[in-house]
């Protein structure tokens, strides 16, 4: 039984392997070298997610009656291998991994059919309205204000961070419907449409000159309150529910793996004088080092995925996989900018680009290393700080 186990498993990577082999462009394979950070280039990622959703690939960890494939967790597992082996760009998880789970875990069915279709297809890109000025780590203190006015809500205040902002036609947002009793007691979790009079997108240049981010602000913004999902006042439920998803839904040792043979590959190679890095005492001990924590995240996730039937969430679970996966990717990065070393130095915005003709100074894993290791010092802190997610577990799982 064991071994017909193992027979379908393997058949089911040829198939995978085979598909994206033949499915994935040029430019989407670019893309996919040169993502350094959770959010691939916008439109290679939109174009690789149109080629899943064709395929009834999108969606894998959603159940079956809302677009889902009925896969079991090890093969979820190996797709998500193959597509890291293979560097293909990751589906940018705002309508898969975050809003999507919120509509089918507390939407009606009205919701889910006017919703959901879009969000797998790609017809529709939603970005995040979490945090503000005041109110990131600490969410709860947001004070983005919906004052109810008949049917509608009338919004007033601003999101930051909100990734890709500028090019979605779509937002979940969390916003004050009330201010009595604990903070977390007057939230409300809304849909909105970026076209609505009164919402205005600001990009944020980052560090590589590209808007990643973006500001957002509403004024006198009016949103149906068929829009809201949930319980008025009750959106705080669904948030955490989104965040459990957002944290422990990534499968960080399934990059992870394939990403260290590749830097270990780079190890192994001779350079000009015929030397190996690997051969380098400290090199090995922190290679040997980095491939233990790497198969320490790799099983942890396994484990606590086993665990979950299509469509829940991991709970608590959920920050003890983002703790240690975003503090290994961190190590992770850390190695790989020091085996480049002075290579990585050079600033390449137009070489970066997917499509750019101007060629790479030096290796393209050089070029990718300082941009990777830029945007990894944000793991620990985004989609709740690590500091937090440790507060959660002694909470949850050790009664503290």
């Amino acid at each position: 039984m064991m071994f017909n186990q193992f027979s379908e498993l393997d058949a089911f990577r040829s198939e995978v392997r085979d598909f994206l082999e033949s499915a994935a462009t040029a430019e989407i394979r670019e893309a996919g070298r040169k993502t350094t950070s959770v959010f691939a280039p916008f439109k290679q990622a939109m174009a690789w997610q149109k080629i899943l959703y064709n395929k009834g690939w999108v969606a894998p960890a959603w159940p079956v009656e809302y677009g889902g494939t009925g896969w079991s967790i090890h093969q979820r597992y190996i797709f998500v291998e193959e597509c890291n082996r293979l560097e293909l760009p990751p589906v940018l998880p705002q309508n898969i991994q975050m809003v999507g789970p919120a509509v089918i875990g507390f939407g009606s069915e009205e919701q889910k059919a006017k919703y959901l279709p879009g969000m797998l297809s790609g017809d529709d890109f939603w970005c995040q309205g979490y945090s503000e000025p005041g109110a990131g780590s600490d969410l709860a203190a947001l004070k983005c204000r919906a004052d109810s006015d008949g049917d509608d809500y009338i919004l007033n205040g601003s999101k930051t961070w909100t990734t890709y902002g500028h090019h979605a036609n779509k937002m979940f947002a969390l916003v004050r419907t009330s201010s009595e009793g604990k903070p977390q007691q007057g939230i409300s979790f809304l849909l909105l449409d970026m076209n609505t009079p009164g919402i205005e997108v600001r990009p944020i240049i980052g560090l590589d000159g590209e808007p990643e981010q973006c500001e957002v602000f509403f004024t006198d913004a009016r949103v149906p309150k068929a829009n809201r999902i949930g319980e008025e006042n009750k959106g705080w439920s669904v948030a955490k529910y989104v965040l459990e998803f957002e944290r422990g839904g990534s499968t960080f040792g399934a990059w992870l793996t394939p990403a260290f043979e590749r830097l270990r590959t780079r190890c192994r190679q001779r350079n000009e004088h015929e030397l190996r890095l690997i051969d380098d005492v400290s090199v090995a001990r922190k290679l040997a080092k980095l491939e233990v924590d790497i198969s320490a995240v790799e099983h942890t996730e396994k484990r606590v995925n086993a665990n979950l039937k299509h469509g829940e969430n991991p709970g608590p679970m959920a920050s003890l996989l983002k703790i240690l996966g975003s503090e290994v990717m961190q190590r992770f990065s850390e190695l790989q900018l020091e085996i480049s070393g002075v290579d990585a130095l050079a600033l390449q915005h137009a070489a970066l680009h997917v499509g750019s003709d101007i060629a790479a100074m030096g290796s393209e894993a050089d070029m990718l290393a300082m941009p990777y290791y830029l945007n990894t010092r944000a793991a620990s802190i985004y989609a709740g700080s690590n500091e937090v997610q440790r507060s959660l577990l002694a909470k949850a799982v050790m009664g503290a």
